[in-house]
């Protein structure tokens, strides 16, 4: 009898989907996406008005409307698990209207760097994974540390964007990327 490969893209998209829905009814809902901006802008004491603010609300919109448009035949404004997948997996090839993971990557990235100098060091990463995402410390480390691609101890935009692609777009289990929201 033959094994198949896990889908590790679908693995990863599982992941984020779970962690999405908080109330654990099984669907997304724009509601989610609003919850998961207001605990950034929570966690990184932004103003609604602040330039990162307005941006993350701009951007996880944008990538609510791709989702809906590409997952909610039945226009009840609620994505369960399979359409989840189906739809992230669609939007992301199709960026013809909004590229989401270089937008949402960079976005996030702005938020992250608390101080500014473009780029992210291992507290305000942990920051990110342990307090957004709910990742345990140990899990947070790791996941620096494969993104830390050039081991310089920091993540550069260029770091950050290319794990985006890699935790997005690539099935390989070993892309640095696919550390991106902790392990899978």
């Amino acid at each position: 009898m033959a094994t198949t490969a896990p889908d590790i893209i679908t693995l990863k998209i599982e992941k984020i989907f779970n962690a999405l829905d908080t109330d654990h009814n099984g669907y997304v809902e724009w509601s989610d996406f609003q919850q998961l901006v207001d605990r950034l802008l929570t966690e990184y004491r932004l103003d609604r008005g602040d330039r990162r603010a307005t941006a993350l609300h701009a951007g996880y919109a944008m990538f609510w409307q791709e989702l809906a448009r590409h997952a909610d035949a039945n226009g009840d404004q609620r994505i369960s698990k399979d359409e989840y997948i189906a739809a992230a997996r669609a939007s992301i090839l199709d960026n013809s209207r909004f590229d989401s993971v270089d937008g949402l990557s960079n976005v996030l990235f702005d938020v992250i760097d608390v101080n500014g100098d473009n780029e992210i060091d291992k507290s305000e990463f942990a920051r990110f994974l342990g307090n957004v995402w709910g990742v345990p410390a140990p899990d947070t480390a790791k996941a620096f540390a494969a993104l830390d691609t050039d081991g310089d101890g920091r993540i550069s935009r260029s770091e950050f964007v290319r794990a985006a692609r890699e935790f997005f777009m690539s099935n390989d289990p070993a892309a640095p990327g696919g550390r991106l929201f902790g392990a899978v």
